[in-house]
């Protein structure tokens, strides 16, 4: 590009270019131009053109403007408004033109179109590399800042809480990260069970919740056999292997398909929420060794409400995501 002025492409022959205006970040030409660059008529430039704004293709108030030029007319130096047109337009133009300059048009486009997605790919790829590579050291970092609230308390406590909180929430960015790249795994999950759940006693834990805070006659009236299925599918196996081998992964989905099935003529979010951390508990691991919640109450009131507003398709991911918030990492 050189004073303002940019070159579209030239022809095999060598011979032609057309150097261009270059204006709000698009080209711009006159139909005497477009003539020019595609050797036809000035009528049949006008029909596509007339054509591309008739059927909708582009919007006549965002592609088109005039400008003002002086020609000599004899003696005198007459202002005359024409109108440009913008790249969209050119392109449009010159996928509808039958011309041997129109067919060497396409050519070049095409051409250009399978370097820039080639390059605007491999520089994509690039990025997301480096983005990686960042997020690695900003992990790193936060390790050793970690460290050192360990070992060396520092002279501010506004500044020893602010590295003690991004210690904490270190695993939930790197969750976030592998839920972006979807590859999240199962992993620091329980194997060893102590409780297995029954119909029988998850009905007696949901009447035992509808009579300590009260609720409506239709409170865990089943509609259906639909939460019968829901317990017995997580202990599901094929060929020998449990299909939900962990604790986490059971409550996971226990979570979900409750959820879901609409099992109950009302409370199903509820009571799916309240079964999630009956199933932990009974299994010993609701609470860390110190006494602690495993999962938050504004935690599971959010992926509670996450899984009633998925979609079918995102049953695996969700549940991966439940259990690496309430995994051996936690």
């Amino acid at each position: 590009m050189e004073n303002n002025q940019i070159v579209i492409y030239q022809t095999p022959d060598g011979e032609t270019s057309i150097d261009v205006a270059l204006d709000q970040d698009t080209v711009w030409l006159t139909q005497s131009q477009m003539i020019e660059l595609f050797q036809s008529s000035k009528q049949n430039i006008s029909l596509h053109i007339n054509n591309i704004f008739k059927d909708g293709e582009l919007e006549r108030e965002r592609t088109v403007k005039e400008s003002l030029t002086v020609q000599n007319e004899g003696k005198r130096a007459v202002k005359r408004k024409i109108e440009q047109y913008s790249l969209d337009v050119i392109i449009s133009v010159g996928y509808r033109i039958k011309s041997i300059r129109g067919t060497q048009f396409r050519i070049w486009a095409n051409k250009v179109l399978k370097e820039y997605l080639t390059q605007g790919y491999a520089l994509n790829e690039k990025r997301l590399q480096e983005k990686s590579e960042q997020f690695e050291a900003l992990k790193q970092t936060v390790r050793l800042m970690g460290n050192v609230i360990g070992t060396q308390p520092l002279s501010s406590d506004e500044a020893n809480g602010l590295l003690k909180v991004i210690t904490d929430y270190t695993y939930a960015l790197d969750v976030l990260d592998k839920y972006d790249h979807r590859n999240l795994t199962i992993e620091a999950t329980h194997t060893q069970h102590t409780f297995t759940a029954s119909y029988e006693e998850a009905m007696k834990a949901i009447h035992g919740l509808k009579d300590k805070f009260g609720g409506s006659s239709l409170f865990g009236n089943e509609k259906d056999e639909s939460f019968k299925s829901s317990i017995a599918t997580i202990y599901q196996s094929f060929g020998g292997q449990e299909l939900y081998p962990s604790i986490e992964e059971k409550a996971a989905n226990f979570l979900y398909f409750v959820v879901k099935n609409h099992s109950f003529s009302d409370g199903n979010k509820r009571i799916a929420a309240f079964l999630f951390v009956w199933f932990l508990e009974k299994n010993n691991i609701l609470y860390r060794e110190d006494g602690s919640k495993r999962i938050a109450d504004n935690a599971l009131v959010a992926l509670t409400l996450m899984i009633a507003e998925s979609k079918p398709e995102e049953k695996e991911i969700i549940a991966q995501v439940v259990v690496n918030l309430i995994n051996g990492y936690n």
